[in-house]
């Protein structure tokens, strides 16, 4: 902190950060609530995510990466099947493990919610941006882009 009194372009960084702190926030948000995700909690989405993203797990497997006991993560799975979400089968290489995946409905949901989401971002540049600041907010997002690959 004593670094930036005194520095305004120290002080105009950290206010730049704790600005976009915030609206990246707010954007996640407004993006869940077009995505339509239902009364899903954090930890269910999260292992949806995980899921799509990783490819089929077992409950343990599961578990570790998320950090949490695998009673806890047979509890959350148990809701995600009985939705239709995630379907499990035997382990070929280990009968007592059952390998769970997304079903293809809870795909296609995943698809729709990708899509809810990007319209919602399209539709909102399009009616509330000029098509100078589209190009500013192109620009924006490569920048954005080189911090979270730093």
């Amino acid at each position: 902190m004593n670094e930036q009194q005194g520095n305004p372009e120290a002080m105009r960084a950290s206010a730049v950060a704790g600005e976009l702190r915030i609206l990246i926030g707010k954007l996640g948000r407004r993006l869940r609530e077009e995505a339509h995700l239902g009364d899903f909690t954090w930890s269910q989405l999260k292992v949806l995510a995980r899921l799509e993203r990783e490819g089929p797990a077992t409950v343990t497997t599961l578990a570790q990466a998320e950090g949490v006991r695998p009673q806890s993560m047979s509890a959350t799975v148990s809701v995600l099947k009985a939705a239709g979400l995630v379907s499990g089968a035997p382990d070929t290489a280990d009968g007592r493990q059952t390998i769970l995946s997304l079903t293809a409905a809870c795909r296609e949901a995943i698809k729709a919610g990708r899509a809810a989401r990007e319209d919602w971002l399209l539709r909102a540049i399009r009616t509330k941006l000029a098509p100078g600041e589209q190009e500013e907010l192109a620009t924006g997002v490569e920048l954005l882009n080189r911090l979270v690959d730093s």
